[in-house]
């Protein structure tokens, strides 16, 4: 790919270029752990107002590019600390391969910004209808394209504004279009001058403000039975040790001492919690915590690995106690950590990563625990909120088993918190997260943290987690409904641009 015409578009609006990234990087303070969700909208305002007075497409995608550089730049820099502290990665190679990725990342918000220029439509059209629809159908490209990295989704900032009585409609791309909607009509009142016309668009940002407001006050499901007693382990095992052969009888001991200290029904431990495969685990050690489980009619939801006869394995959770046996399998798994495709075999020699190389699972199903049937995802598994929901809306608790030690003390554990927050308000369910070293915490169906142990410490988190019954809209169409409402609104934008041409050239003919 040529640079040469990018270096000259940034050359010649500089100014516009350091906004653009200054924006990006400023948004992702919206997101876990500061917070700051006025400020991303904010910025996503700022990046709109930008392409509104962009006059060619190659500028505007190297804004975009810019923007979603800043983004991912501040907001992904977990990756570095993966693939280097636990990965043992050379510096100078994984801080390239950060840089790239994030590069990439960055093209989806390019695509948007050079498509929306492409159409000489009306400041508001563009703003309201063409660059809001743009961006969450490559938000969501991004998701699933070479098998998906949604995190940093605009959505996931909005998780404690009223822009989230929209995740139980329409999921957190649904989030992140009526976010930009109302961030373009901001925009779009910087830049028109006819009063009336400016007014018009603040009332857009406020109409919509309104309407997520009154829909978190919807009671979408409903309690379904009496609150189970729940335990969340948290070992706190160091990533640097966990793997080590010296490790592992201490780490055996660590969780059947807090198994133990507990009374609950359903007892939820990390992924990898036993980090081998558990046909290679002592029986007597199994057994012993099966029957501590039976003997108080509990359950344990365990992660381990775990591997057939054909030599397969998988990245899996086993239930112990006074259920049936159970396993679940990990079914979307981690580029590079957990799969490496054929052509990227050779950068295991640079990456230590024990059990890089998963099978994946498929047709996942909740498994029956305590009473409840609970739908079970593994770590990354839950930043893709459609494929959760095809437990839905069979399973009653919701339970995700992490262990995010491996992003260190970085940006990663609570912005994996938060996107937990959003999979249970967009389900309406509790969810259990029981991680190794934090964030461990127990979330309720409107996507509130009812509590949660400190990160990098051992503890046992207690509570009583409520199930539920019934379907959020979002369960019964998933993202179907976000996406036909984009297609709609570019619809809506190229009908206008037509129409307005089509009147234009009437005009003229008839003078």
């Amino acid at each position: 790919m040529n640079a040469a015409p990018f270096a000259g578009v940034l050359a010649s609006c500089p100014r516009r270029a350091m906004l653009a990234t200054a924006a990006g990087a400023c948004a992702a303070a919206g997101f876990s752990p500061f917070g700051l969700s006025w400020l991303t909208g904010l910025c996503l305002t700022g990046l709109i107002l930008i392409w509104l007075r962009t006059p060619t497409p190659r500028e505007a995608a190297l804004h975009g590019f810019l923007f979603g550089a800043g983004l991912f730049g501040a907001g992904a820099t977990w990756i570095y600390v993966s693939l280097h502290e636990f990965g043992m990665m050379p510096a100078p190679l994984a801080a390239a391969a950060t840089a790239f990725f994030c590069a990439y990342l960055a093209l989806f918000p390019a695509l948007t910004g050079s498509i929306q220029a492409r159409i000489d439509a009306p400041p508001a059209v563009q703003a309201t209808l063409m660059a809001p629809a743009l961006w969450v159908l490559t938000e969501w490209m991004r998701g699933w394209l070479l098998t998906g990295f949604p995190w940093l989704a605009m959505g996931y900032s909005q998780i404690d504004t009223p822009f989230a009585g929209y995740a139980p409609v329409l999921g957190v791309y649904g989030v992140s279009l009526f976010l930009a909607i109302a961030s373009g009509a901001l925009a779009a009142a910087c830049v028109i001058a006819r009063v009336p016309a400016r007014l018009s668009m603040l009332a857009i940002t406020a109409v919509l403000i309104a309407g997520g407001a009154l829909l978190r006050n919807v009671e979408w499901v409903s309690a379904a039975g009496a609150p189970v007693p729940v335990a969340l382990i948290q070992g706190n095992i160091a990533q640097s040790t966990k793997f080590e052969p010296a490790q592992y009888a201490s780490t055996l001991a660590t969780y059947k001492r807090l198994v133990e200290s507990s009374n609950a029904k359903l007892i939820v431990l990390p992924e990898t919690a036993l980090p081998r495969f558990l046909d290679l685990v002592d029986p007597a050690y199994l057994d012993g915590l099966a029957e501590f489980a039976r003997r108080q009619q509990a359950d344990i939801l365990l992660g381990a690995p775990y591997r057939h006869r054909n030599g397969d394995y998988f990245n899996g959770v086993v239930n112990l106690g006074f259920s049936e046996l159970q396993f679940y399998a990990k079914s979307h798994l981690v580029p590079l950590g957990e799969f490496v495709p054929p052509e990227f075999k050779w950068i295991l020699g640079t990456l230590r990563i024990p059990l890089s190389d998963f099978s994946a699972g498929t047709h996942p199903k909740p498994m029956r625990a305590a009473g409840e049937l609970v739908g079970i995802t593994v770590c990354y598994e839950d930043a893709f909120g459609e494929e959760l929901i095809a437990q839905l809306p069979e399973a009653t608790l919701l339970a995700n088993l992490s262990n995010v030690a491996w992003f260190g003390d970085s940006l990663a554990p609570q912005q994996h918190l938060q996107i937990s927050r959003m999979r249970a308000l967009e389900t309406g369910r509790t969810m259990l997260r029981a991680t190794n070293t934090g964030v461990t915490a127990i979330i309720d169906e409107r996507g509130k943290v009812i509590a949660q142990l400190p990160q990098f410490s051992e503890g046992v988190l207690h509570a009583r987690a409520q199930p539920h019954g019934g379907t959020t809209p979002y369960v019964r169409v998933g993202n179907r409904a976000v996406l036909a409402a984009c297609a709609l609104a570019l619809l809506a934008a190229l009908f206008f641009v037509l129409w307005q041409r089509r009147s234009i050239s009437h005009s003229r003919v008839k003078s």
